[in-house]
């Protein structure tokens, strides 16, 4: 077993073992690598020698501290090699655990720790005394690697921190190649600078604990070498002295970490080829007023030619484009200081730029371009100008409205002034001051008749001199020429792109593409063969233009293909209001609204969408883009409604307000119809009701003034044994005072008019049927019908009764109470009568007299009797008879016959009938 000394001399010489194997690695490498001439082969022989002797060294250390060994019961019993290891990352790596110091445990009492336990199948046991496990590097992260040990024994359980040991895992990439090395060396005044910056690509992953630096190397051949080291991946090495200019460089970068170092490839090439040359000074561009299509352009070498010879390279473009035309290099690739620009525009301004290199091929840089050098080119005399024109219908029948303009010629060659028109046959030609406002002229206008045809000529005017004319013929109306088919426009990329095909007409020259918006007109020329275009004009977004295509055959305008697009749709900038066409009905309302105008649709319209609410319902229809009224139908009557209208394109939709509308309560008509049915049905009940009247005349008198059984035929059985069954009929004086009132409307006479306010009036009840009498016979009867009438006494009242009622009086044969007896012998008379019909005051009491057909009865007093009845005109007032009475005593029954007196009033006076008995209080007098 190894002792405390033993052990930490094994630690310190590992250690140091293992720092000086590194530093004597990289320290003859590098004498190795740098020295001139000397053989790269011999850096890993040595290294291989290094090696071997140190681990030699370690071994016969480990030798001589055998002997020495300390009992210290401080040392750790546990130790791990190698110690603090740098790993690859993807590679397997192997440590071993030794038991040193103790007996008390063995190999098999340890165990490794990553984390987690690992398994043991990872292990491999050495001896009693060591145990190695192996395990994968596949992550960046770095840990700590423990050994460990188990075992249940007093010494183990009080010195636990002796059986334990770790070390911590450095995880990394080996560094890759770098690539793609550059180095250069700019100008600075009028030489190459003494820096040469260099970059290159790195190659690889490193990690945090690993990193990788890099190493620049400039040698140059048979001279010196100059190192630099860095992190980043670029680096500029100095020279000492000026820039080694016609030498050769040799230059080449290493990557290296922990893990291992890598070298880049080598540039080997002359001084020349790293450098890059300011741009060419004072660069100038002359016009020359006799060559209206060329600029020569001057400049000075920014270099000396001893130092490099250069080549140089140009471009121009017109002023404001951002599109550059390049000169041929195969035209400068002489040691020049100018150069002449041709077939260019006249009077137009041109920006000018020229760079340099070296001259050498695949040499060096191209330079900056060099400052702007901006001339313009002289006036020439100007193109054919571009005529067109607008027709529009005349005031007469046929007549066209034919308004000529034009643009500036493609190629003005300079300002142009003014243009010359002819039509036709005419020989002067009429100038026409250039408009200053646009790029479109307006040249004349003139009436054609529909079967005339007309030629014009314009030529344009600048200070160099006159163009030559452009010509346009308008055809007769029914002569013009065939259009183009199948013209379709679709907006792509921001611009707007037509297709057609082409006529079937060997005279066709170009095609003219217009484009109309409102009140303005543009248009562009494609030639013959074309078939696919996108307008050159600037467009505006949703706004609508009408696109049309004109054939033109040899300066003839042919009928044109026209369609409508937009640039780009959106929402519209507002819906249509939509309102009531008229009132609404009760379950229906017509919504009319106006077309959107040009300026609010900002695309096509695809469709309107109507939406109607009533509270919490809403619904909506779509109608199509051409609609402009709809009627809501299955609306609910009496009832308010909102609706608005929602107009929509294919990039989206805007509502307009609400408009709200009541429903009519009733249909038209309606109303008028309920009125003349109710009328109708109510004239219908009148008719009939006077019909009943008329043919129910009888019935309607026997129900509302039923008749009253009279009392004089009321048959009574007499109750005595000598009086005959059946009493006589009264006499017609028996009744000659009682006054009867007669209202029977359909006689229409009254009975005592003027004694009407003057008689007691008294209603009772009665049931009209006619009386059965007998003793011991049997009632014939009919159903008993009753009349109802208000009673003045209560007590006087009869009882009413469904069934048979027997009542019986008591009749005297002399005369009634307060008259004078007749000479006849009175007899009491016992009289019984079986009725349905209550008993009438002329059965219970004689001073009450009842007259058939009446449906009231008035109580009289008995009274002498009048030989005057009313109406009989004779003056007479029965009111002003008095009764005169006798002092006889009061008779208990009233004979049937009675001799009634006439009694004359005296004149200027009246007398007020007295009742001639005793009032009852009510009740029937028990029989």
């Amino acid at each position: 077993m190894f002792d405390k000394q033993f052990i930490g001399r094994i630690s310190k010489q590992y250690v140091f073992t293992e720092r000086l194997t590194r530093s004597l690695n990289s320290h003859l490498c590098t004498n190795e690598l740098t020295a001139s001439g000397g053989p790269i082969g011999t850096v890993s022989d040595r290294l291989v020698f290094i090696m071997l002797s140190a681990q030699l060294l370690l071994l016969a250390c480990i030798a001589s501290a055998l002997p020495a060994r300390a009992a210290s019961e401080d040392t750790s019993h546990l130790l791990i090699a190698p110690q603090s290891p740098d790993l690859e990352i993807g590679t397997n790596f192997t440590a071993t655990c030794v038991i040193i110091n103790t007996a008390e445990v063995t190999a098999d009492d340890l165990y490794w720790n990553l984390s987690q336990t690992i398994s043991k199948e990872q292990y491999t046991k050495i001896n009693e005394s060591a145990l190695s496990v192996t395990i994968p590097i596949i992550d960046e992260k770095s840990e700590w690697l423990f050994c460990l040990c188990k075992k249940a024994s007093p010494y183990f359980a009080l010195n636990k921190g002796k059986f334990i040991h770790g070390i911590y895992l450095t995880k990394g990439y080996r560094p890759g190649k770098p690539e793609n090395l550059s180095c250069q060396a700019v100008q600075e005044n009028k030489y190459i600078s003494t820096t040469i910056s260099c970059k290159w690509d790195p190659v690889g992953r490193q990690t945090t604990h690993v990193p990788t630096s890099y190493t620049l190397t400039v040698a140059v051949i048979s001279s010196t070498t100059y190192n630099v080291s860095t992190q980043k991946n670029n680096a500029t090495v100095e020279f000492l002295t000026a820039f080694p200019n016609h030498m050769t460089l040799e230059i080449w970068v290493e990557a290296h970490n922990k893990l291992g170092r890598i070298q880049s490839e080598h540039l080997k090439k002359d001084a020349g080829w790293f450098v890059k040359t300011n741009p060419p000074s004072d660069v100038k561009v002359i016009s020359e007023k006799s060559f209206p299509t060329s600029l020569l352009i001057n400049w000075t070498h920014p270099i000396p030619k001893e130092y490099v010879k250069l080549t140089y390279q140009i471009r121009f473009c017109p002023h404001g484009s951002q599109s550059w035309t390049y000169v041929p290099l195969v035209d400068t690739a002489m040691d020049i200081q100018s150069f002449r620009l041709q077939n260019l525009q006249p009077a137009t301004v041109y920006v000018t730029q020229v760079c340099c290199k070296n001259s050498g091929e695949g040499y060096g840089y191209w330079s900056n371009w060099s400052t702007n050098a901006t001339m313009r080119t002289p006036e020439d005399q100007p193109g054919k100008p571009d005529v067109w024109r607008i027709i529009a219908d005349g005031e007469g029948i046929n007549e066209r409205l034919v308004q000529f303009i034009c643009k500036d010629p493609v190629f003005a060659n300079g300002r142009i002034t003014e243009f010359n028109i002819k039509i036709q046959d005419q020989k002067v030609p009429i100038p026409v001051k250039r408009s200053d406002s646009g790029a479109i002229t307006v040249l004349q206008q003139i009436r054609l008749a529909g079967n005339a045809s007309v030629k014009i000529y314009v030529a344009a005017v600048n200070s160099v001199g006159k163009s030559f004319e452009a010509s346009l013929v308008i055809p007769e109306k029914s002569h013009e020429p065939a259009p183009v088919g199948g013209l379709k426009v679709w907006p792509q990329g921001g611009r707007l792109w037509l297709e057609w095909k082409p006529p079937n007409s060997t005279a066709l020259s170009e095609y003219v593409v217009e484009w109309v918006s409102g009140d303005r007109t543009d248009w562009q020329r494609e030639s013959r063969n074309t078939r696919r275009t996108a307008i050159k004009g600037n467009l505006e977004k949703f706004v609508c233009y009408t696109v049309s295509v004109y054939p033109i055959y040899s300066g003839r305008t042919g009928k044109p293909a026209s369609t409508a697009a937009f640039l780009e749709q959106g929402a519209p900038l507002e819906a249509p209001a939509v309102r009531l066409n008229g009132k609404p009905g009760h379950n229906e309302a017509e919504l009319v609204w106006k077309e959107l105008p040009e300026r609010s649709r900002r695309g096509f319209i695809t469709n309107y969408t109507i939406f109607y609410s009533s509270g919490n319902e809403t619904a909506n229809i779509t109608v199509p883009a051409d609609t402009t009224s709809y009627t809501l139908k299955s609306l609910t009557r009496n009832t308010k409604y909102d609706t608005w209208i929602i107009a929509s394109t294919v990039n989206g939709s805007t509502p307009s307000f609400n408009h709200s509308f009541i429903t009519l309560k009733y249909a038209p008509g309606e109303m008028e119809g309920i009125v003349v049915g109710v009328s109708l049905g109510f004239l219908f009940i009148v008719v009939v009701t006077m019909l009943l009247c008329v043919y129910k005349k009888d019935a309607i008198k026997e129900n509302f003034w039923p008749r009253i059984p009279d009392p004089g035929e009321s048959t009574i059985g007499n109750w005595s044994p000598d009086y005959p069954l059946k009493a006589e009929a009264p006499k017609e004086n028996g009744l000659c005072g009682v006054s009867v009132l007669d209202v029977d409307v359909c006689d229409g006479k009254c009975v005592f008019e003027d004694d009407k306010a003057s008689l007691p009036l008294k209603k009772d009840k009665y049931l009209s049927e006619e009386h059965s009498s007998g003793i011991g016979g049997s009632s014939c009867m009919s159903s008993p019908r009753q009349s109802v009438s208000d009673s003045d006494e209560g007590g006087d009242m009869a009882d009413t009764t469904a069934s048979t009622v027997q009542y019986s009086s008591v009749v005297a044969s002399n005369g009634y109470k307060g008259q004078t007896p007749n000479s006849q012998p009175q007899q009491a008379i016992f009289s019984r009568s079986e009725s349905t019909q209550p008993l009438l005051d002329s059965e219970e009491n004689p001073d009450t007299l009842l007259q058939e057909g009446s449906r009231q009865s008035q109580r009289f007093p008995r009274r002498p009797c009048s030989t005057h009845t009313a109406g009989s005109g004779d003056g007479t007032n029965p009111a002003d008879i008095t009764e005169q009475q006798g002092e006889l005593e009061p008779l208990d029954f009233c004979p049937l016959e009675e001799n009634c007196e006439q009694a004359t009033p005296t004149d200027g006076q009246s007398a007020a009938p007295v009742s001639s008995y005793k009032p009852q209080l009510g009740g029937y007098r028990p029989q």
